[in-house]
């Protein structure tokens, strides 16, 4: 009996230190807020990810807030992303709205702020939003920040849908190239 209250004992002590580890090295999911532009002041860096082609519906620009504590990490293939840094905040909105508006069924932006654990704004998110005829909301890309030792993580969830196979012909024969 004392056998199994001292197992269970450092069991649980253990668990209870694994979780605590997980926790502070984990970071924390920063929260988005909807933002106006007349708030976007100072000089950002400006992240493109995803429009890269004429139908691509993940377009998805981040303005980095410049001069503070913060760096941002893209966690995609590098292709997938650009960054310009120093771009005063009239151009990098400009620019932004100009990267994600390219769509033929856009419809309309929508402008976040990213906010830290304390509630101060670190950058800004500028996102597309489709005719609601053509496209669900469900079908824009899922988008997370996560914070880690003053280093924010942009983790983006792109939703790519694959191209149907040609109909098939008489004998298995396809009307699509061999």
């Amino acid at each position: 009996m004392k056998r199994n209250f001292h197992t269970a004992s450092i069991a649980l002590v253990l668990m209870v230190l694994a979780m605590a580890s997980y926790s502070c090295s984990a970071g924390r999911y920063l929260k988005t807020e909807t933002a106006t532009g007349e708030e976007i002041t100072g000089v950002y860096t400006l992240i493109f990810c995803g429009g890269t082609s004429a139908n691509d519906i993940s377009a998805l620009a981040i303005l980095a807030k410049e001069g503070t504590p913060y760096s941002f990490e893209v966690f995609e293939p590098e292709f997938n992303y650009r960054i310009i840094k120093g771009i005063p905040a009239k151009e990098a909105l400009e620019k932004a709205e100009k990267f994600v508006s390219f769509h033929p069924d856009f419809w309309k932006l929508q402008l976040s702020k990213i906010l830290d654990n304390k509630g101060g704004t670190v950058g800004y998110e500028v996102r597309p939003l489709y005719n609601p005829s053509v496209y669900d909301k469900s079908e824009l890309p899922d988008v997370y920040y996560k914070i880690t030792d003053g280093k924010v993580t942009v983790y983006i969830k792109f939703y790519r849908y694959p191209v149907p196979e040609p109909m098939p012909f008489e004998g298995g024969r396809s009307f699509g190239p061999k």
